[in-house]
């Protein structure tokens, strides 16, 4: 690919995501001189790209919204990502109708719209890369779209919720964001009814209506909503912190199903932090690792080390 045509696709991949960038800021992205960037925009603009320009101290590029584009431009790396991420999708979410079958539909021809060079190295990760199907609650594309557009309009929506137990309630809230987590998705949202936050699973709710009256967005309760997200979800559980006499990668692909954070120490060291149900359940999956760990907080998991411990020595003893 020669450096034209890859400053070319690294451009527009820097306008199609809709900001609008200073001239300034897309040449040193691009690593380019300004007047190259110029060069370079009238080019994307010959190819049918309608990119705006404002001119002057506080101007920019930007691609205009709304009309109708050549067909989509990848570099190698995001063609084989759209390919990879569109086919795990369809298998972590195999529901009929829902955006698991979406995505199946999509990953069977997105490589219709890819460039001529790139179609065969998508064909070919399609046809030779699959993810293992995983039963997940089903969340239909249409209400994930519709959830999207309330948030983004600051709109209120309504909906009936079922929870854990079975019951139902109607709920007014002030969507903010949509997270997926652990194979779950959930609304954060504000509760009109209940003055404060509340996070919603997806596949729980039902009868969605959005009236069109708009909200004053707040600001998050949390500096993400995915972080605001995990915080609740480990409430109930126990923290622990434990340092682990073995690489960051190695822990982690061991307690590849625990909601932790690691941090490295080194190459052969690392804390972790993470949130379980069960001290039992953390204390052998790191005996599995045969590497040293220290139990840092809390004290009640150290006791319960010693307490185990106790047991497997006896056990080692034997009869008699």
């Amino acid at each position: 690919m020669s450096d034209v045509t890859r400053r070319l696709l690294e451009l527009l991949a820097h306008l199609q995501t809709g900001r609008r960038f200073s001239g300034r800021e897309l040449a040193a992205r691009l690593e380019t001189s300004p007047r190259t960037l110029r060069r370079d925009v009238e080019r994307l603009r010959d190819y049918g790209y309608p990119v705006t320009t404002q001119p002057g101290p506080g101007g920019y590029y930007q691609l205009a919204a709304g009309q109708a584009l050549p067909p989509m431009v990848f570099d190698d790396e995001e063609a084989v990502a759209t390919v990879v991420g569109l086919g795990v999708l369809a298998a972590s979410a195999p529901d009929a109708g829902g955006i698991g079958s979406a995505a199946d539909r999509a990953f069977g021809k997105v490589d219709q719209v890819l460039p001529k060079r790139l179609r065969a190295r998508a064909t070919a990760v399609r046809a030779t890369v699959e993810a293992a199907a995983q039963a997940v609650p089903p969340v239909g594309a249409d209400a994930l779209a519709t959830r999207a557009a309330a948030a983004a309009r600051h709109e209120h929506a309504t909906f009936r919720y079922t929870s854990r137990d079975g019951s139902t309630s109607q709920r007014r809230v002030e969507p903010y964001r949509q997270v997926h987590l652990h194979l779950r998705w959930y609304l954060l949202a504000w509760d009109r009814d209940r003055a404060d936050w509340r996070t919603f699973r997806l596949d729980r709710i039902s009868d969605i209506t959005v009236p069109g009256t708009r909200f004053d967005p707040r600001p998050l309760p949390a500096e993400s909503a995915a972080e605001y997200l995990r915080d609740k979800l480990a409430e109930p559980r126990h923290r622990t912190v434990v340092l682990v006499d073995a690489p960051a990668d190695r822990v982690a692909d061991a307690l590849k199903f625990a909601d932790l954070a690691i941090e490295p120490l080194g190459t052969d060291r690392c804390r972790i932090t993470t949130w379980v149900d069960s001290f039992e359940w953390l204390v052998l999956n790191l005996a599995f690792l045969d590497a040293d760990f220290t139990v840092e907080k809390p004290e009640h998991f150290r006791a319960r080390c010693r307490d185990l411990a106790t047991r497997l020595a006896h056990a080692a003893r034997g009869p008699g």
